[in-house]
């Protein structure tokens, strides 16, 4: 009987197979149709680009060679397309960042998206429309609203927002009052459809910033789905249906419309059931998180996003807002977000990440630090907005001008909260200087014989300056220069130098 130990393996484990669960390539007769490669040309050729990104999220990159050889057979001389596979963030964002570093004048985003508008490069949108049992869908939703005198908003994924119309026809058999929603597509030349279930953003009726109008009108936009509910009724009134994939879009819905009753479809497994996720659980999970970002000194800023409008304009908006509490901040930009990354950085209490919509809400228990949305960071350092359990997902809503934005009261000195956590006494608001330095590491004076000090850190050279190790101690100049000699070679179960 042969016994391998703790830190070694047999030698044929390398030989093993991993089992993945990979997309099948789509069929090349359907190619055209599902990629609409006719309308990526036209608008290719007809807005005069010559490097087109082609952005493909990872389920859909076994069909990037056959559409991007499509393309690139239509094309002018001198007209080139390449593929864009992995993205620098979440896939539902279009990579402008990597498309520029190629030099890419415009980008083609297929797949599922957040619908976040972007800064500087024209995108074309392409949904790539999955098949719906429309008829299958709306027998197994008519069980569960058995009500005639039900409310619902229909509400899908950008991959079945082609079947909403024939589904909602559909569902009036057995409801009376179905309300449709549409995509708040972002404005760009070749996005704007002629299917009534799709909008650009300058076709709205009531720009973000125009609460008033927007109220008056009963619409509403949640997670770019715009929707007009009937006048006299609110929205908790309705039951929401959502066609797609169980999923962070699915979660933002229920976290932004916590009021309301969901029902899902999924077209895949061809199953509906009511959700039945626990909201108020999370929205208390959530405000514990406001009270740790509520305790924290240090706070560290992630770019969970490049190429989404108005990134850099809420990231000011956090130091502004971090500042004015009486915090230190400091901005990261590390790509995808994993424990590892964020776990060098200790001297950090929390982190707020500036992502998309999609990606905004994060469970951060296997982190070391807490990671926060902007909303809630807000909740914490802005004494005018409080916490009412409505729940924004969507940073620019935040910004001046916005729908949802608070305007900041003036910063007083000395002023103090209890926290909720620690039950200690926690300072809020800007600290007074004394003697011109700025924040605990000052000695005030209290009497002709005693003087207090706060020692605890408030930026990360005091937290660095207090740790017992501070990192390798190179002695540049100090040594001398050795000439490069043979090392240790083998692996680490059994190295060369090794008795046998």
């Amino acid at each position: 009987m042969t016994s391998t130990s703790a830190f070694s393996s047999e030698d044929d484990v390398t030989k093993k197979h991993v089992e993945i669960e990979s997309k099948s390539a789509t069929e090349a007769s359907r190619l055209p149709e599902v990629y609409e490669l006719e309308r990526c040309s036209q608008w290719i050729q007809a807005n005069g680009h010559t490097r087109t990104a082609l952005q493909f999220p990872d389920d859909l990159l076994v069909d990037s060679v056959p559409v991007q050889r499509h393309l690139q057979d239509f094309m002018a001389p001198g007209t080139s397309v390449f593929i864009l596979g992995d993205t620098s963030y979440g896939s539902c964002c279009v990579d402008e960042v990597a498309a520029e570093h190629y030099q890419a004048d415009s980008i083609i985003h297929y797949g599922p998206t957040c619908l976040s508008p972007t800064q500087r490069l024209p995108v074309l949108y392409v949904l790539c429309n999955q098949p719906v049992d429309v008829t299958h869908a709306a027998g197994q939703l008519s069980v569960l609203l058995s009500d005639p005198a039900s409310r619902v908003i229909l509400i899908a994924d950008t991959m079945y927002q082609h079947a909403l119309e024939s589904l909602a026809e559909q569902l009036k058999q057995t409801c009376n009052n179905v309300i449709t929603s549409n995509l708040k597509m972002p404005c760009s030349e070749g996005n704007r459809e002629d299917s009534p279930s799709i909008e650009s953003v300058q076709d709205t009726v009531s720009a973000d910033g125009d609460q008033d109008a927007e109220r008056d009108s009963c619409r509403y936009c949640k997670c770019n789905r715009h929707f007009t509910l009937q006048k006299g009724h609110n929205l908790e009134d309705y039951s929401v249906v959502f066609l797609g994939e169980e999923g962070k879009l699915l979660t933002n819905l229920m976290m932004t419309m916590n009021k309301c009753r969901f029902l899902s479809y999924n077209p895949e497994t061809r199953t509906a059931r009511q959700e039945t996720l626990k909201v108020n659980r999370e929205l208390m999970k959530r405000f514990y998180m406001i009270e740790r970002a509520k305790d924290a000194r240090i706070v560290g800023i992630l770019a969970g996003t490049l190429g989404v409008s108005r990134t850099r304009d809420v990231i000011t908006h956090l130091k502004t807002l971090v500042k004015n509490a009486g915090k230190k901040s400091y901005t990261f930009v590390v790509g995808k977000l994993n424990v590892a990354k964020l776990a060098n950085f200790l001297e950090v209490d929390v982190f707020v990440l500036v992502a998309c919509q999609q990606n905004t809400l994060m469970d951060s228990k296997e982190f070391l630090k807490p990671v926060v949305t902007p909303f809630e960071m807000e909740v914490a350092c802005n004494q005018a907005r409080q916490w009412t359990g409505d729940y924004i997902t969507d940073f620019a809503q935040l910004l001046p001008g916005a729908a949802e934005h608070v305007p900041p009261v003036a910063p007083e000195t000395d002023m103090a909260d209890v926290s909720l956590i620690s039950n200690k006494l926690r300072s809020m608001g800007q600290r007074s200087e004394v003697d011109g330095f700025e924040g605990s590491s000052a000695v005030m004076l209290r009497s002709d014989n005693m003087a207090v000090s706060n020692l605890s850190a408030d930026n990360a050279g005091e937290f660095l300056a207090s740790r017992s190790w501070q990192g390798l101690d190179r002695k540049l100049g100090q040594t001398p220069v050795e000439k490069a000699k043979d090392g240790r070679s083998g692996i680490a179960m059994g190295y060369q130098s090794e008795p046998q």
